[in-house]
């Protein structure tokens, strides 16, 4: 068989041996610098601070609930608009094709199938004499 001239073999990279420890350059090494929050739990949890810190939990699971909700709510107003236009101008078309049909000359034609015509004689006023009760 043939040596392969195109591709180069594979080789194996050695594992680096160099420590994980951080090197100080990071923002969160910088941050332990000033801040050593690793300290506050050599001695066990800090039991004063537990109430403290379930509230503001609590109280930030109620924000984001909060936050939740008025988006739904922005949300459904705005399908609630979108759809009140929409019925409003399919109230309006179907306005006008009623006020166009309901004249005396489409009436007219659509009756004009079923035998009917217009009336040429004018209507009579009918009246009564006065009378006394």
């Amino acid at each position: 068989m043939a040596k392969n001239t195109v591709r180069a073999t594979p080789q194996v990279e050695e594992p680096i041996t160099k420590s994980t420890k951080a090197t100080g350059k990071g923002m969160f090494s910088i941050v332990d610098k000033y801040i050593p929050i690793g300290n506050i739990f050599n001695e066990g949890l800090p039991v004063q601070y537990v109430p403290k810190v379930l509230f503001f939990a609590f109280m930030m699971m109620l924000y984001i609930a909060n936050a939740h909700y008025a988006d739904k709510l922005v949300r459904k107003t705005s399908r609630l608009n979108s759809e009140v236009n929409d019925l409003r101008a399919d109230f309006t078309t179907l306005k006008a094709d009623l006020m166009f049909k309901s004249k005396q000359s489409e009436v007219a034609k659509q009756v004009q199938s079923l035998g009917l015509t217009e009336s040429t004689v004018p209507p009579t006023k009918i009246t009564e004499k006065q009378r006394e009760y």
